[in-house]
């Protein structure tokens, strides 16, 4: 790593860096803000949505009702956020860009988890499938209705950008998924966001925080619940190093503060070996502004092959030893029952959705309304997912 370049929050911001004064500005136009740059003004729509707040009550891996201390989808947000900020502070980049991203990521994912989105996905699959990632298109461009000029959140061409391009361009030679949601090529039509390019450097922050957050906080979680327990770990390199590096240095220290050193260690690690990358990859392409990065043949901001090897390790040891365990999965099921059932029931009938649904619902054909009741079902937290199921079937939900 070469310490000399590293931004602390005081050096001048890189070349490179994603400019809110070059932004291309709003879909529908507004004034600036004297205050507050256009990222900054994102970055705070963001946090006092509605979407952003229904977060609090949405699984991450383990349904809250088990425990006060595991990961929310809110609180895995905030996180990421920390480690994108941190890491575009590192690179000199623009930081609330990087943050706005981060806390709006995970807008689109229904109650339960990926047990949602997977329920969701099938369900309306003759309608097009459903996608956390075009849901929070959605969400941000359509549903949030705060404003009185337009709807959603008008939010900026790069916060856009980076939510839609992430994980990657969406189409072209480097394209992340094979078929583009119907809901962003529409919304594309309208505000182009180059889907055949990488997204900005602020964006591919927020994309590899994510891969960062989880990583650690999963572990943390399936510690806690003891689904997983450190002796597991002698298989998977990296947290294998990093618990003995712990014990040799805390002989007599009890597990669960072996574990806390381990998960900061690890996220260390990480984020240390993504700068240590981004900036052998940047004096490579030797970007002169954002465009650049836009255009390159491949991701500026990325772990090195390496930590990418001991990091699809680590993935794989979650999904044999916590994700598909037998715990995780009854409650994965339920939470699919719960969300499969509800949609089919609002499909039934428009008058069981509450009174500001019912009014549009009663004029759209099917593929309008079955869209119309997956943006109120990915809207939903847990805790109102199971008291409409209990209320429309009578019948109690057992999560655990």
């Amino acid at each position: 790593m070469n310490m000399g370049v590293i931004g602390y929050g005081y050096a001048q911001r890189a070349t490179f860096a994603t400019d809110p004064i070059r932004s291309r500005g709003r879909l529908i136009f507004e004034e600036t803000s004297p205050t507050r740059t256009l990222f900054q003004r994102d970055r705070d729509r963001i946090i006092h949505s509605n979407a952003f707040r229904r977060l609090k009550h949405k699984t991450q891996v383990f349904v809250i009702h088990e425990s006060d201390h595991y990961r929310t989808r809110l609180t895995h947000t905030i996180e990421v956020a920390q480690i994108a900020r941190a890491l575009a502070r590192a690179l000199r980049l623009d930081e609330d860009l990087a943050e706005a991203i981060a806390l709006v990521h995970d807008f689109g994912h229904p109650p339960f988890g990926h047990a949602g989105e997977d329920a969701l996905d099938r369900i309306m699959a003759r309608f097009g499938g459903f996608n956390h990632n075009a849901q929070s298109l959605r969400i941000v461009t359509s549903l949030e209705n705060r404003y009185a000029s337009f709807n959603g959140l008008n939010l900026t061409w790069e916060t856009l950008e980076g939510l839609v391009k992430h994980n990657g361009p969406l189409t072209g030679l480097h394209a992340s998924i094979t078929d583009v949601p119907e809901s962003i090529t529409e919304f594309n039509r309208l505000f182009d966001l180059e889907l055949g390019y990488f997204a900005g450097p602020e964006a591919q922050c927020a994309a590899i925080a994510d891969d960062i957050a989880y990583n650690a906080h999963d572990i943390d979680d399936g510690l806690r619940s003891g689904v997983i327990r450190l002796e597991q770990f002698g298989e998977v390199e990296l947290v294998d190093r990093l618990i003995r590096n712990v014990r040799t240095l805390y002989p007599d220290l009890n597990e669960t503060r072996v574990a806390y050193e381990l998960l900061r260690r690890q996220i260390t690690a990480m984020v240390e070996d993504v700068i240590t990358e981004a900036q052998l990859r940047l004096d490579c392409l030797q970007p002169e502004i954002v465009e650049d990065i836009y255009k390159a043949d491949s991701p500026v901001i990325c772990f090195s092959r390496k930590m990418a090897a001991q990091e699809k390790e680590l993935k794989t040891f979650l999904y044999d030893n916590l994700y598909y365990h037998e715990k995780v999965l009854c409650c994965r099921h339920m939470g699919e029952h719960v969300v499969t059932q509800l949609f089919s029931i609002y499909m039934q009938d428009h008058k069981y959705l509450p009174d500001e649904w019912q009014r549009d619902a009663q004029i759209l054909d099917d593929k309008a309304y079955a869209l119309l009741v997956a943006d109120f079902l990915s809207g939903m937290t847990d805790n109102y997912a199971i008291r409409e199921y209990e209320r429309l079937f009578d019948r109690k939900v057992n999560l655990f």
